[in-house]
């Protein structure tokens, strides 16, 4: 069944009215007619089952049938502090972590981050990766969309959120894996995790030191350097892996 976005305050009624690129993707590509059924979601965990009542020249009118929590989302809830990428970088990024589960992604600067846009870029690149996300979401049939939030330094991306299980830094010069950093890994739950990435140039001792003392444990991605984007991607799946859905099941 074909998953579409809707807002969650488009939802108010038994009929609602799907519009923009969607609507003329159901009428121009799919060509789809009245008695048809979609799927929908409104990114807040919420799916619904809908059926096609009438077409109209700007929108496709339907009918709710059955509205249903999302059964897709991890039960780790990965957060994810990623120094900012150049552009296309950072848009493939974002598909890749919506579709492996990330709750949240917070872009920061860093001492050696690539060349900083001005506010009036950062905002529209925002605008660009909430789009990437909700995009993502219709293929990985995920029920929450990745949040993204504003650009803020590295000291306030580390400080962001102090009730977190997990706060952790990937670090190209640390040679303990995550199971050495992290004490009693298997007889731990952790539900919220802080994971943070540096940019392409990593993070200097200095950054480190202060992580350390924001009470961050350190940990390697393995002995070879990796690419900041795939450091990312390879730091999610171990989470992932070790303390959400993809794998490690917990006794």
């Amino acid at each position: 069944m074909r998953r579409f976005f809707i807002e969650e305050s488009k939802v108010t009624g038994p009929i609602i009215s799907i519009t923009g690129s969607d609507a003329a993707h159901i009428k121009k590509v799919l060509r789809m007619k009245p008695g048809d059924r979609i799927g929908l979601f409104d990114g807040r965990g919420f799916e619904y089952e809908a059926r096609i009542e009438n077409l109209t020249a700007k929108s496709v009118e339907v009918s709710i049938a059955r509205r249903f929590l999302s059964a897709s989302e991890s039960p780790a809830q990965i957060i994810v502090a990623q120094a900012l990428l150049k552009d296309k970088k950072m848009d493939t990024l974002v598909r890749q972590l919506t579709e492996i589960g990330v709750a949240r992604l917070i872009p920061f600067t860093s001492i050696r981050s690539v060349p900083i846009p001005d506010q009036k870029r950062l905002s529209a690149r925002r605008k660009r990766l909430e789009k990437i996300a909700i995009e993502a979401l219709k293929q990985c049939r995920r029920g929450h969309v990745t949040e993204i939030v504003e650009t803020v330094t590295f000291n306030d991306a580390i400080k962001m959120d102090d009730e977190c299980d997990l706060k952790i830094v990937f670090w190209e010069n640390e040679s303990k894996p995550i199971s050495d950093a992290i004490q009693h890994i298997h007889d731990r739950h952790y539900r919220k995790i802080l994971a943070v990435l540096g940019p392409e140039g990593g993070f200097t001792e200095k950054e480190i030191e202060y992580a350390r003392a924001c009470g961050f444990v350190t940990a390697s991605l393995g002995p070879r350097i990796l690419r900041a984007e795939t450091a990312a991607i390879a730091a999610c799946t171990i989470l992932q892996y070790l303390f959400g859905d993809m794998g490690l099941k917990k006794s």
